[in-house]
């Protein structure tokens, strides 16, 4: 059977939101609109915005609301006259929008403005607007998680291998092809919890990953593998942040213990992602034997 792919991230979403235990690990998330846009910031103050289809953080922007005081120096300055007729300066509160993207960052001044930047870059194509999580950092840089799961030999679900990614310097998205680097979980975790804490968090992602799958598996049966990109906040709580019906194996081949590759390629094998490697034995011995 031919592996299904499923490219849209509302699809998928909406197919998790079904179970109500595991949709309260995915963010507020929702087509985008104006007032979507307006409403969403006003609730969170920070939003991520990204394409209904692609990968590898490709058109992932971030939009923030912030409330600064401007200097005097930073805006018209305003003179009110006291009892005693002195002058002083009136500070006032302002509201700015910033749209970041890449390495870029825009100032608006009005939801209606940072909507118009917006729609010069989504154009005619759909986007979803998510709840930002303000992640846990590794050196001062935000990461989160990946977790793969496959489908065994014997027709299971089994979370085969997870990593974290962490952001490069003023990247705001953590995909390794956008400049992230790969280290451990374990590596990540240990400044912010103690080794129990790890271990139950690890358990927790391997659980949550096969139950994913057999989630989004009620609806997309031909499905074989996912990855998952999880997020952990301030407080360690977990959000999924979407799923990945086509996931990267190969990125597992950087660790040093070689057996999670190998049986993530094995699995791979199995349900038909990729063909089985020649073994330089049996080539020598075929060659051998025509000789």
């Amino acid at each position: 059977m031919k592996i299904q792919r499923v490219p849209s991230k509302w699809a998928k979403t909406k197919v998790i939101l079904q179970n109500q235990s595991l949709s309260l690990y995915v963010p507020d998330t929702r087509k985008y609109d104006l007032n979507v846009l307006k409403e969403m910031l006003a609730l969170y103050a920070m939003v991520y915005i990204k394409p209904d289809r692609g990968s590898f953080g490709i058109g992932v922007m971030r939009a923030e609301q912030r409330t600064v005081i401007l200097s005097p120096s930073q805006q018209k300055t305003e003179m009110t006259v006291t009892a005693n007729n002195e002058e002083r300066e009136q500070q006032e509160a302002q509201v700015l929008y910033i749209l970041r993207y890449a390495k870029t960052a825009e100032v608006f001044f009005s939801p209606e403005e940072l909507h118009e930047a917006l729609q010069k870059r989504i154009q005619n194509r759909t986007y979803l607007v998510q709840k930002g999580i303000d992640l846990l950092r590794h050196q001062d840089r935000p990461f989160d998680l990946r977790v793969l799961a496959q489908k065994t030999p014997s027709g299971t679900w089994e979370t085969t291998g997870m990593l974290g990614r962490v952001a490069a310097p003023q990247k705001i998205v953590t995909n390794y092809h956008s400049g992230g680097s790969i280290l451990s979980v374990n590596t990540l975790l240990k400044n912010h919890m103690n080794p129990s804490q790890t271990l139950s968090t690890i358990n927790q992602l391997k659980s949550l990953g096969v139950q994913i799958a057999g989630q989004l598996e009620t609806t997309y049966p031909g499905i074989k593998e996912i990855g998952l990109d999880i997020a952990m906040d301030q407080h360690m709580d977990m959000w999924l942040l979407e799923v990945n019906t086509l996931p990267s194996i190969v990125v597992f081949k950087l660790f040093p213990d070689k057996s999670i590759y190998r049986r993530i390629h094995r699995y791979a094998v199995a349900y038909g992602r990729v063909k089985a490697r020649k073994s330089p034995y049996t080539t020598r011995n075929r060659h051998y034997t025509k000789a």
